[in-house]
């Protein structure tokens, strides 16, 4: 009997998944255990295993397809078994929507354009992810050589004139009127400046037909994954929407190294870092500062009750956020236990996308790759993140007497539109005198 293969909703939160590889194709024999294949939310990549033995017999969506949770992905039976009843009218339709805008390719000979296909380059005929590389480009779409379905521009389209060089800048293309055949700005851009009274299609038609192909050897593309998509988006709109500000400080790591050489000195159960130890500190230390244990949503201030941090990791799929909920209720030990558990299930690619969220505050640590000072960036709606550094060896003068000590750096960066310096500078303050006796802050 036909069974059909879901798309399992990883976490509460998640709506959909990206097929991002297909491990078997139809007719394949499948048994259970076998990876059928590969999908990603927006923060995690993960491996879909057959729940029963059989045969493929049907692949109802393809790779990169955004697929619904709990949607028909496959079917596993045996040959000659009705999947009627497993392909949904969703489906249907995405897959007749493949059919009719399946891209069709044009060769040409000796890499010069037809002069007939160039005289009828003009079009408003566009599909969305064409139209949507055009403009991420800075090309024309409209002057593309369209070899679409029914004449239209398909995102190949779009490469080829990535090709031959025919860019112009976003105010260039903005302005509506015709582009020159060579621009001024850089890499050959056509800038407004350049902008002229010449037909278009005169302008466009010369470069692309005399342009010599380049010599693109030495070079390999590779499409981004969909998490490192949303690292970037993330990024971007938290460095063009907020009013970052960082702030750098050390403190003296005498007691947190003498305590750590201590603990491994004496084969204790559990093994504490120092990294454990500014999580502890700060999730104490942060109670007390409101403004930056919040979130910024808009013209609104959301104050947590509890400490709720993100712990940045980096993974061989991109930087995830794992989040150790109701951290400043937690003891040393628990604290030490469950990031590393996080930590794992991150790099894993097992984690659950309901602990990727929620996160109050955030602290990145590239200490251990010898960076001594960096600009943490933000995670909205987060007001703070916290960068841990490197040891250096520095020295002081105590009495007449010079003597050194190991420093640790600290970089707070904070959204100056929630909290102002002073009490950012505070936190620093109180939070390195926290590190610095921290016997007596477990004590508390």
């Amino acid at each position: 009997m036909a069974t059909p293969i879901i798309m399992p909703r990883q976490g509460q939160s998640v709506e959909s998944c990206i097929i991002t590889k297909w491990h078997k194709a139809v007719g394949d024999q499948v048994k259970e255990g076998d990876v059928l294949f590969t999908y990603e939310t927006d923060k995690a990549s993960f491996e879909e295993e057959s729940s029963i033995s059989g045969t493929i017999l049907a692949l109802l969506f393809k790779e990169d397809d955004d697929v619904p949770c709990l949607q028909n992905v496959c079917v596993i039976g045996s040959q000659g078994d009705d999947i009627s009843a497993f392909i949904s009218t969703t489906t249907q339709e995405i897959k007749d929507e493949v059919v009719q805008t399946e891209d069709v390719v044009i060769e040409s000979k000796e890499g010069v354009l037809d002069q007939e296909a160039i005289t009828s380059t003009y079009s408003d005929k566009v599909s969305p992810r064409a139209k949507n590389l055009a403009s991420k480009l800075s090309i024309d779409y409209r002057l593309a050589q369209a070899t679409g379905p029914k004449d239209r521009v398909i995102e190949r389209d779009i490469l080829k004139m990535k090709e031959q060089g025919v860019l112009a800048t976003p105010a260039a293309l903005a302005s509506g009127q015709a582009l020159p055949a060579n621009g001024s700005g850089l890499g050959g851009r056509v800038i407004v400046s350049d902008i002229g009274s010449q037909d278009v299609k005169a302008a466009i038609i010369t470069p692309m037909i005399k342009a010599p192909l380049l010599n693109t050897s030495g070079y390999r593309e590779e499409k981004i994954s969909n998490i490192r998509k949303f690292i970037a988006k993330a990024m971007h709109t938290s460095l063009s929407t907020t009013a970052q500000l960082t702030l750098n400080t050390s403190f003296d790591a005498t007691e947190l190294m003498e305590i750590r050489k201590k603990l491994k000195k004496e084969k204790f159960e559990f093994n504490i870092t120092l990294n454990d130890m500014i999580l502890f500190a700060v999730s104490r230390v942060l109670k007390d500062f409101e403004l930056l244990n919040a979130h910024l949503i808009d013209d609104t201030m959301k104050y947590f009750d509890h400490v709720h941090l993100g712990i940045a990791v980096d993974t061989d799929r991109g930087l995830l956020v794992p989040t150790l909920f109701n951290a400043n209720q937690k003891s040393l030990v628990q604290m030490s236990i469950e990031t590393k558990d996080l930590a794992e299930k991150s790099k894993e690619g097992s984690i659950s996308p309901d602990y990727l969220t929620g996160a109050s505050f955030t602290i990145t640590n590239l200490g251990t790759l010898g960076i001594e000072s960096f600009t943490p960036v933000i995670n909205p709606p987060q007001t703070g993140i916290l960068g841990v550094n490197t040891i250096i060896t520095r020295m002081r003068e105590v009495n007449g007497v010079i003597s050194t000590y190991p420093a640790m750096g600290l970089s707070l960066t904070f959204d100056h539109r929630a909290i102002d310096g002073a009490p950012a500078a505070r936190f620093l303050k109180a939070l390195t005198s926290a590190l610095e006796n921290f016997s007596i802050l477990l004590m508390k």
